[in-house]
């Protein structure tokens, strides 16, 4: 059965982080009386309402939809309010409503992360919250059974609603928001709904959590973001900007099978990964090999699933890393050619792996050229155009673990050939990977339109594309016309953005 995860707007731990200044000082200064009363943690739970606009990928050049939704989001420090990222993503306008109050107070957006979905904003005139208390955030994961409580505005109504539930597991799964980040997530059978997200999720007067996303297949069945995540985000923003998270660079798989173990000279109740692939550029580059057997991260034994045990439970090893920033060090216990080795790697972000990611906020990049449509391969256009040519995929799925990135910064497909008489007989192109123009390799969007764009060209341009064995041929010489035919007709005032 495949489980879908959905992010909760309308539209649309176990060991403790040390205490991090996210904010300064002023922005996060204590709440006015401890502890707080439910009155006083309700008024300082807002509602959210963001005006979007999201690109069209088939038309990059237009403005692209209008729509709306709704979300909620808390007070948690001078004019800082913590909601999703997915409430706010791709706004145009925001609006956040006091608790009982019908006047709208615009806002912006201070700090944004799409990889674990968190977002803080502030509003222009913050007069009228200026005596609400500011939400404390736990310093601890809430225990398995334990009680916790959501507050939000759900189905957009414009009353606030409570639910309570309880903590049914602990556990490190994919965020919905960008599809393919994974962090420390916390299942509740509270009954959060859409439009609840950004809302806290309290124990007593503290926050647990940020409610988040949701089974579709289940009933009362909840996320929310944990305390750790919440921590490190903040933590992130409070040099003025935020970084992103780093990533081990390491692929392993499971040591369950004994005869494998007993190949690689094993005993047979040995901890341990394989490492099967092992990311250029990042951490472990030059420091782990494919066919190690990783033993220990930080000195905590991995187990033959890549778990290690904090504080009584098991979470994957990868939540090591999780906690760490750019240019911290983490230590490494391995096995290689039956000699126990330990060395240490710096964590490193990974630009290159945003490929796999939704991408929000941005306008798509794309050149436009005598009815073919060029436009770089990233999750988005993936999903909109639903590619599925076998020498892209390849291309793609090997883009960051086989090192593709270093070689090319763009993997640059020719997404749709528009009808005119110079690309009448034109067909079987789209959706593959250009290859070479005049025997020149293309390595990205930019240099495939300063190419096409030169003032001088050769008397024939000839395309070639990965996987295929006939090339798209154009004479240069009708190259102009037919930029100025097909673009009024389609109103491309714009023939690139890059």
């Amino acid at each position: 059965m495949i489980t879908i995860l959905r992010c909760f707007t309308l539209s649309c731990l176990l060991f403790g982080l040390a205490s991090a200044q996210a904010l300064p000082v002023e922005a996060l200064a204590p709440s006015v009386k401890t502890p707080l009363t439910n009155t006083e943690i309700y008024s300082s739970v807002v509602r959210i309402e963001c005006s979007t606009q999201v690109y069209d990928y088939r038309q990059p050049w237009a403005a692209g939809r209008f729509g709306g939704g709704i979300g909620t989001g808390f007070l948690v420090g001078k004019n800082r309010f913590l909601t999703n990222a997915h409430v706010v993503s791709n706004a145009r306008r925001i609006i956040i409503n006091k608790r009982g109050s019908d006047i709208k107070h615009t806002a912006k957006i201070i700090h944004i992360a799409h990889d674990c979905d968190l977002a803080i904003l502030e509003v222009e005139d913050f007069s009228a919250f200026e005596n609400l208390p500011y939400l404390k955030i736990s310093d601890e994961v809430p225990q398995l059974e334990s009680e916790v409580k959501a507050v939000g505005y759900p189905v957009g109504g414009n009353r606030l609603s409570v639910t309570r539930g309880v903590v049914s597991r602990i556990d490190f799964r994919p965020y919905a928001h960008s599809q393919v980040d994974m962090h420390l997530i916390v299942q509740v059978d509270a009954a959060i709904n859409p439009g609840n997200s950004g809302g806290p999720v309290l124990q007593g007067d503290e926050v647990v959590g940020v409610a988040f996303q949701g089974l579709t297949q289940a009933d009362n069945t909840g996320y929310m973001i944990p305390v750790p995540v919440i921590e490190r985000f903040m933590k992130d923003v409070s040099d003025g900007h935020y970084d992103r998270y780093v990533d081990l660079g390491a692929s392993h798989f499971p040591l369950f099978n004994p005869a494998m173990k007993q190949a690689l000279g094993l005993p047979q109740y040995s901890p341990g990964v394989f490492i099967s692939d092992v990311t250029p550029d990042l951490a472990c580059d030059g420091v782990l090999e494919r066919g190690d057997v990783l033993l220990e991260i930080d000195g905590n034994v991995i187990d033959n699933g890549g778990n290690i045990e904090v504080a009584g439970e098991q979470v994957l090893m990868h939540e090591i890393v999780e906690r760490k920033f750019a240019g911290d060090e983490v230590e490494l216990t391995f096995i290689r050619d039956g000699k126990k080795l330990k060395k240490k790697i710096t964590l490193v972000p990974s630009k290159a792996s945003r490929i796999y990611a939704i991408s929000y906020d941005v306008k798509p990049r794309y050149s436009f050229k005598a009815g073919l449509l060029f436009q770089p391969l990233d999750f988005n256009l993936l999903r909109t155009y639903k590619l599925d040519n076998p020498a892209l995929s390849q291309l793609y799925n090997n883009y960051v673990d086989e090192g593709v990135f270093k070689e090319r910064e763009d993997l640059v497909v020719l997404t749709n050939i528009f009808e005119d008489e110079l690309t009448s007989n034109l067909s079987g192109f789209t959706g593959k990977v250009v290859k070479s123009v005049n025997d020149t390799d293309i390595v990205s969007l930019k240099q495939l339109h300063d190419l096409l764009a030169a003032e001088e060209l050769p008397e024939f341009l000839v395309f070639w594309f990965e996987g295929s064995k006939k090339p798209l041929v154009l004479k240069s010489a009708d190259l102009k016309g037919a930029d100025q035919r097909i673009g009024a007709r389609l109103g491309i005032t714009q023939p690139a953005n890059l």
